[in-house]
């Protein structure tokens, strides 16, 4: 017999709660991909789970890849600035 096993999913309220932030700033970062979330309609919804070890691991930020030095952007509609030349 299989037993299924329920994620606890919080709403954009308890996790603000949960991690004492506003909920506006649990909003902005989770639109820029810094807190772990899913999107439904208009509505974030957050895995406990997940965010113990998003907190657990220092929250890191967008993944360096230290071989190739690249850099996963967040936001990927917003428009990078020139390199400069040297």
């Amino acid at each position: 017999m299989e037993e299924f096993i329920l994620a606890q999913i919080m709403t954009t309220k308890e996790l603000a709660k949960y991690l004492r932030l506003h909920e506006i700033t649990i909003l902005k970062n989770a639109t820029k991909g810094i807190i772990p979330g899913i999107r439904i309609g208009s509505r974030w919804r957050f895995a406990k789970e997940t965010i113990d070890k998003w907190v657990a691991e220092g929250q890191q930020g967008p993944h360096v890849d230290k071989k190739s030095k690249t850099r996963a952007i967040s936001n990927p509609g917003k428009k990078q600035p020139p390199k400069r030349k040297k």
